[in-house]
């Protein structure tokens, strides 16, 4: 190279570069190989083949932070090139980075391929924890340390294990791990040769691990099943803490294995004897027992017979009286209680039950007491627009149909004479117990009933003539009675005859018989008669019979010639 008599300093590094150029070029960045030329200190002077050699300090060559290094001259290490050359003419060197450097490689190759890495836990920061990749620092988030929530994480600092990559970004220099996906992929090996080991059927020893309102969660060794309530035991179970706590070490059935969702469902009852076992025999159709209420519904009461049986007594066979009732107010639960079968399916694992059946039925044991033709007392319950329903003995209705309330009178009249509260008597014309019904009849109480209004046994009807007796005298009246035992009535002042003479009731005599028009009926009813009533009709049948108003003849002779009639009658 010729010689320059005033050289530039584009000239100067011209020269500096094709000087260092060359066979330097390129080392920048890169990570080579080096020898130990010398130890000063706590330093170790290496030498990569560039023109100058460069210092890195021993704690870099140490195998764990804290540890001495063991490096001695001779010995080849791999470095990090930061610079070639820096102010004090030495290269630029790094253990530290060389090592990253080289895990990043590693880590790229074992992230593509999905493959676990080995770290260790080193540090808590923010959110999660550091871990040291052989070189490279990741990040472990508190969410991915374990598959629980863990409280304490020292016991799992600064002890090499696996981790899964999740992420990772190089030119940033950042990686994500986790634990967690270690320990589920692990878990799920074990799980998946666990229960290629199990069957339906077997009988296998587990830990209670979990308990809630539906079942619990038991440990098989690796896997959990669940324990359902209803497969606690064969008798009512409320809360699967009645019967196990957890830590428990229990004896349990496999009863379903789903491989798919790797589920598996367990039994304790199965290893009990099923007391439905010959229930059909045990429980026959109307057998009595005495049972123990263990739930009430809306719609009936359910009952233990057995620990292991229960029956249903539905609301319409738990009382003969109380209709539209809640079972609640009938029976309340833990009441002993005698109850009737009515039906057993042993297959569907059902009995009904009757609570009624057990007692004695109130429409049979009135009929009993009361047959027909009996007099009964009761209170009027209710008033409907067909009839009175009556109050009776033993919690039973009876009813009296607007007919049967009063003779001589319409339904809707014979309603309005009594009202509801009112105590009455009637009479038992019918009873069906298997209907639960029973007819009343008040009228029929009254004298002169069907057929028996007369001493020759005709209807007391209104407008009817009949022969009455005198029982009474009063001022206002007579009390008279139709036939010699007919309807009691009264015949009022004026209707004792059309003339003002004839009206004085001092003129009868008790024991006397004359004849009189039935005029209706009192609001109590009885039959009120009439002489007047009576002979003003006679005086117009004669008029129609025997004579006109043009004929020429008197009242007198009209009468006279009806009376004649009569008479020769």
């Amino acid at each position: 190279m010729a010689t320059m008599a005033n050289p530039t300093r584009d000239d100067f590094a011209a020269m500096l570069n094709q000087t260092l150029g060359g066979e330097n070029e390129g080392f920048e960045g890169r990570v080579v190989k080096g020898t130990v030329t010398a130890i000063e200190n706590d330093m170790a002077v290496i030498d990569v083949g560039l023109k100058s050699e460069g210092r890195v300090a021993l704690r870099e060559f140490a195998p764990a932070p804290g540890q001495k290094a063991d490096l001695k001259v001779g010995d080849e290490v791999e470095v990090y090139v930061d610079r070639v050359e820096n102010v004090h003419g030495e290269a630029m060197l790094s253990r530290d980075r060389a090592r990253r450097e080289a895990a990043w490689d590693k880590l790229e190759a074992e992230f593509s391929q999905s493959s676990r890495v080995e770290g260790v836990i080193f540090g808590r920061v923010k959110g999660g924890f550091t871990v040291d990749l052989n070189g490279a620092v990741a990040f472990l988030p508190g969410s991915q340390v374990d598959i629980r929530p863990v409280r304490d994480v020292t016991p799992l600092m600064d002890i090499p294990q696996p981790f899964q990559i999740l992420k990772m970004d190089r030119r940033r220099g950042n990686i994500v791990v986790s634990r967690r996906a270690v320990l589920e992929e692990t878990r799920a090996e074990q799980r998946s040769g666990l229960i290629q080991s199990l069957h339906e059927g077997q009988v296998i020893e587990g830990v209670v691990k979990n308990i809630t309102d539906y079942g619990a969660f038991v440990d098989l060794g690796g896997i959990d099943g669940l324990l359902h309530v209803t497969d606690l035991s064969y008798k009512r179970v409320g809360h699967p803490n009645e019967m196990i706590n957890i830590g428990d070490v229990v004896k349990v059935q496999i009863i379903r294995i789903n491989k798919d969702t790797q589920r598996i469902s367990l039994g304790m009852k199965q290893l009990e004897s099923d007391p439905w076992e010959g229930a059909a025999a045990k429980y026959p159709i109307g057998g009595k027992f005495t049972g123990r209420v263990t739930n009430i519904t809306e719609y009936g009461a359910f009952v233990e017979l057995e620990p292991g049986i229960e029956g249903l007594v539905h609301v319409s066979e738990m009382s003969w009286t109380k209709k539209n009732v809640h079972p609640g107010k009938i029976v309340s639960t833990s009441q002993e209680v005698e109850v009737v079968i009515l039906e057993v399916d042993a297959d569907k694992r059902r009995i009904s039950l009757g609570l009624k059946q057990a007692i004695t039925n109130p429409w049979e044991a009135f009929a009993e007491a009361h047959p027909v033709g009996s007099v009964v007392e009761g209170e009027v319950k209710n008033a409907t627009e067909f009839g009175l329903f009556v109050g009776l003995d033993n919690d039973v209705d009876g009813m009296v149909h607007m007919s049967d309330i009063a003779w001589g009178v319409t339904g809707e009249e014979a309603l309005s004479l009594h009202h509801k509260g009112e105590t009455v008597k009637a009479i038992v014309l019918d009873i069906d117990s298997e209907k639960e019904r029973i007819s009343l009849g008040i009228k029929q109480l009254e004298r002169g009933g069907v057929g028996a209004a007369t001493a020759d046994g005709s209807k007391l009807n209104k407008n009817a003539v009949v022969t009455v007796t005198v029982l009474a005298i009063t001022d206002g009246g007579l009390e008279v009675q139709a036939g010699d035992d007919g309807a009691a009535g009264f015949i009022k002042r004026s209707d004792l005859g059309r003339d003002r003479d004839e009206q004085r009731p001092e003129r009868f005599q008790v024991g006397q018989k004359f004849d009189a028009m039935v005029t209706g009926f009192d609001r109590s009813k009885k039959p009120t008669f009439s002489v007047k009533a009576m002979q003003i009709a006679e005086e117009k049948q004669a008029v129609a019979q025997y004579g006109s108003s043009d004929s020429g003849a008197s009242l007198g002779d009209i009468l006279g010639e009806a009376l004649k009639a009569r008479q020769n009658s």
